[in-house]
């Protein structure tokens, strides 16, 4: 797990009204970034004004910067985020996962030094809240809107979620390019999960057809993970493997067709939430856990 996205969930967990100072920390450095980014490139002005410094929260800012990726002649920008409003307004776990995500992308990609990258730049940080719209779409019966939102998200992030599928929260989809996910998969929490993946059918069955994938998974580059087939929590799945049968917690699978080649140990404990705040730079937080 992300040790930001964690600390957030000690946050949600233990005090709750923690979390809109959380957020507004998170916030204030997110602004802070495109103040700084602003200094640096200002023919890329109005990608930051637009973007985080005229708008007015974190979760409006996310809203906007995915549906203004999102719009064209047929759905425009006020479309979309009315329908994030809604989602929302129906649905709070949405915008609590919108914070989850972005620590988890920030705190898993050796690559992201500021939260302005994964924020603006990075599409499979994108891709997965454009889906988070269209499932809670799919699940109140819009399913034209949904569908025509889901095919928009596959042409812009070349991701292709169904809109049925479920995620949890602190998802990482790194690079995301060719990611293929079908109508019954599951997909848990604080899972990493590369370009190219596969979580399908086998073509042989009808209902529930697709992986159940846990909690902690990272699933490699090229991976297909194929039928309703469990892959238990913070198991691995190698890199161009083709996996047929389940796969037990803590295994390492490799291979065509995939086989265990490591078993890690039993998990050590967890960094104490306090140490996991102050190790970034979220010292105002330490008491309130």
């Amino acid at each position: 797990m992300s040790s930001l996205a964690l600390g957030h969930q000690v946050l949600v967990a233990r005090r709750p009204a923690a979390v809109q100072e959380f957020t507004e920390v998170l916030w204030a450095r997110l602004r802070r970034e495109a103040e700084e980014a602003f200094d640096r490139a200002p023919s890329l002005a109005s990608l930051f004004l637009d973007s985080i410094i005229n708008q007015h929260s974190f979760e409006e800012a996310v809203i906007h910067r995915v549906a203004s990726r999102l719009k064209n002649e047929t759905i425009s920008l006020p479309l979309i985020i009315r329908a994030f409003h809604r989602a929302i307004e129906a649905d709070p776990s949405i915008a609590a996962a919108l914070r989850t995500d972005i620590a988890a992308v920030f705190e898993s990609d050796p690559a992201c030094e500021r939260f302005i990258e994964p924020f603006l730049y990075f599409k499979g940080f994108h891709a997965i809240q454009a889906h988070r719209l269209t499932h809670w779409l799919w699940q109140n019966g819009e399913r034209d809107f949904c569908s025509y939102m889901q095919s928009r998200s596959s042409e812009v992030f070349e991701t292709d979620i169904h809109p049925a599928a479920r995620f949890g929260k602190g998802i990482f989809l790194d690079h995301a390019t060719g990611l293929v996910v079908g109508e019954t998969a599951v997909v848990g929490d604080d899972v990493i999960i590369q370009q190219d993946v596969t979580l399908g059918g086998t073509g042989k069955d009808s209902g529930d057809r697709h992986p159940k994938i846990g909690s902690g998974v990272i699933i490699g580059a090229g991976a297909k993970i194929l039928g309703n087939i469990v892959v238990e929590d913070n198991a691995r799945v190698a890199a161009g493997a083709v996996v047929l049968r389940p796969v037990k917690a803590r295994e390492t699978v490799a291979g065509v067709p995939a086989r265990v080649v490591r078993v890690e140990a039993a998990d050590r404990p967890a960094q104490p939430a306090e140490d996991i705040l102050r190790d970034l730079g979220f010292e105002a937080f330490v008491n309130m856990i």
